[in-house]
C-alpha cells in the first residue's frame, strides 16, 4: 500500500517538473527519498515506530550506567533543615537575630524582605544517623531512614532562583524562562524509546492545592513535540481519550489511521514539516496505548506484599504512593523518564503540621520505590532522584513558636538525593554553614545534577544539542560538571 502511494508520488512529482525551478525540484526530491527511506525504517509491525524521528542524537557517548529515570519531585521547596541538613548548633541560637556575617546582603522574597527580625528556627524534628554509612535523617522520614545505605545525600545544592515559577522551571528546563525542552524531553530526543507501546516519557501529579504545575514544565519546547511527556491522569482514562466512542471497532479506527497516514504523507512530502511526521507518529502511539495502557494500570495481579511495602494507599489512583509503585511499573517496561510531581511542600507557616503530612504522603512510598527497584535487579540500571525546586530558610518567616514556625524560599542551598543507576551508595555530599545558609564545601548547581545525569545515561551533555533559531541549545545551556565522587 505504502509502496505504491510513495511511487504514485513520485511519479505525480516527475510530471509536474518542467513547472518547477531546480531548487524547488531537489527539495522535493530529497524529501520523498528521505521519507521514504525513513518510512520503511521506522515502520515496525504494526503502526509507526514513534521511538525516534530523523535528526535526533546518537544514543550513547560512553557506556551507560543507568537505562531510565525516575524523579521524584516535591513541588514547593521541602525544608533541608527539617529533613535532610542536620543543624544542631542552632539550638544554641534559638530566637536570636541572624549574624549579618551570614546573610551577607544576600536578597529575600518579598514575603520576609520587611520583617523587623530575622530569628534562628532551629528545627522541631530530631535527627538520627542510619545505616553503615550514618546518614543523618529527620525523624519525620523513618522509611527513608532504613534505606540511608542506598542513598546519596547531596547537601549543598543551590540554584539561581527566588521564586517558584522561575525556580520550578529552571529545575525542569535549566533556564527560568519558560519555552525551552525540559529535562525528560531532552532524554526522549536523546535516547529514544525502547517501548513502542508506550511514550518514552511519563508525568504523574499527586496532592490538591501548592504551586501550580503548568503542562509546559514537561513540554517539549522547540524539540518535536513527540517528545514532550505524556501526563497520565487519576479518574476517567488514564490518558485523555484514550477510549474509542462508542460504535467505533479497533479494524475501524485502524482504517481511519492508514487513512490519514496517506493524506498526511502527501502534505508531508508538499512541505517538508518534520511535524507531520510527529503528529503521525503520535497518533500511532495513541493507538497502541489503547491496548498497552490498561494492561499497566491494572494493579489486580500485584501482591498483598507489594501493597504492604507502598502501603494501601497505593491502591488509591492520584496517590503518591499509587504513582510510585506505576513508576516500578513504568520502568519494567523501559519507559525512559518517569517524572512525579508532588504538590504542597511550600510551608511559609504552621511548617511542622505541614511537613509531617507531606511526609506521611511520601516517605513509605518513595523508600519502597527503591526497594522494590532493588529487590527487581532493576535499581542498578534505574537511576532514582528526589528533590524540589528550592529550599527554605534558617529564619522563621513571621512569628516562631516552640512548636510552631515557618520559613521562606531559600535558594542558596537545599538538599536532594540520589539511588541507584551507577550512583555511590551510602554516601554524604556537600557541607553547609551552621546555619545551613551558605555552602562551604563542594556546590552544585542544577546544570551540574542535569549534566551528571546524562552521564549516568551514557551522554556527554556537551554533545546533546539542538539548533533552534541560529543557535546550538543543551539542556546544561553553557555550563554544568560532571560530578565525578558520585559516581559508583
Amino acid at each position: 500500500m505504502f509502496e505504491s502511494y510513495f511511487l504514485g508520488q513520485d511519479t505525480r512529482r516527475m510530471r509536474h517538473t518542467s513547472q518547477q525551478s531546480r531548487r524547488t525540484f531537489m527539495k522535493k526530491s530529497f524529501m520523498g527519498l528521505g521519507s521514504m527511506a525513513w518510512w520503511h525504517l521506522a515502520m515496525q509491525g504494526e503502526g509507526l515506530s514513534t521511538s525516534r524521528l530523523p535528526g535526533s542524537h546518537p544514543p550513547f557517548h560512553h557506556r551507560p550506567r543507568a537505562k531510565r529515570v525516575i524523579f521524584l519531585f516535591q513541588s514547593g521547596g521541602p525544608s533541608q533543615l527539617d529533613l535532610w541538613d542536620h543543624k544542631p548548633h542552632l539550638k544554641t541560637h534559638a530566637g536570636q537575630e541572624l549574624p549579618d556575617s551570614i546573610r551577607n546582603g544576600q536578597r529575600l522574597t518579598g514575603m520576609t524582605a520587611g520583617q523587623d527580625q530575622f530569628p534562628v528556627t532551629p528545627s522541631k524534628f530530631d535527627f538520627h544517623q542510619h545505616g553503615q554509612s550514618g546518614q543523618f535523617i529527620s525523624e519525620a522520614l523513618p522509611h527513608m531512614a532504613r534505606i540511608a545505605d542506598d542513598l546519596c545525600v547531596v547537601r549543598s545544592m543551590h540554584t539561581e532562583a527566588i521564586n517558584h515559577d522561575p525556580a520550578i522551571t529552571f529545575f525542569q528546563t535549566g533556564f527560568q524562562i519558560a519555552g525551552r525542552p525540559s529535562m525528560g524531553s531532552w532524554l526522549s530526543y536523546g535516547m529514544g524509546s525502547e517501548n513502542d507501546q508506550l511514550p518514552g516519557f511519563v508525568v504523574m501529579v499527586s496532592n490538591r492545592g501548592g504551586q501550580p504545575l503548568y503542562h509546559r514544565l514537561w513540554g517539549s519546547g522547540f524539540l518535536p513535540s513527540l517528545h514532550q511527556g505524556v501526563k497520565f491522569r487519576s479518574k476517567g482514562d488514564p490518558v485523555l481519550y484514550l477510549s474509542d466512542p462508542k460504535g467505533l471497532t479497533r479494524e475501524v479506527r485502524r482504517q481511519i489511521l492508514d487513512d490519514l497516514m496517506a493524506l498526511s504523507m502527501e502534505s508531508f512530502e508538499q512541505t517538508g514539516d518534520p511535524e507531520i511526521l510527529t503528529r503521525m507518529a503520535q497518533y500511532e502511539m495513541a493507538y497502541r496505548m489503547q491496548r498497552s495502557i490498561p494492561e499497566l494500570t491494572d494493579l489486580s495481579h500485584e501482591t498483598k506484599a507489594t501493597f504492604d511495602l507502598y502501603g494501601e494507599d497505593a491502591r488509591q489512583p492520584g496517590t503518591f504512593a499509587n504513582h510510585c509503585l506505576m513508576a516500578r511499573r513504568l520502568a519494567e517496561r523501559d519507559v525512559r523518564f518517569i517524572q512525579l510531581f508532588h504538590r504542597g511542600w511550600d510551608h511559609h507557616s504552621s511548617l511542622p503540621a505541614n511537613l509531617s503530612a507531606r511526609c506521611q504522603q511520601t516517605d513509605q512510598a518513595s523508600a519502597a520505590l527503591v526497594t522494590d527497584l532493588k529487590q527487581r535487579g532493576l535499581l542498578e540500571d534505574t537511576l532514582v532522584v528526589w528533590g524540589g525546586e528550592f529550599g527554605r530558610t534558617t529564619y522563621s518567616q513571621g512569628k516562631a513558636t516552640a512548636k510552631d514556625y515557618g520559613r521562606d524560599h531559600h535558594p542558596r542551598c537545599f538538599s536532594i538525593w540520589l539511588a541507584g543507576g551507577g550512583i555511590r551508595r551510602g554516601l554524604s555530599y556537600g557541607q553547609t554553614d551552621d546555619f545551613s545558609y551558605n555552602i562551604v564545601k563542594d556546590p552544585v548547581s542544577v546544570h551540574d545534577l542535569h549534566a551528571t545525569m546524562l552521564h549516568l545515561l551514557g551522554i556527554n551533555h556537551l554533545d546533546l544539542t539542538f539548533r533552534f533559531q541560529g543557535r546550538q541549545y543543551r539542556l546544561t545551556d553553557v555550563a554544568g560538571n560532571i560530578i565525578q565522587p558520585w559516581l559508583a
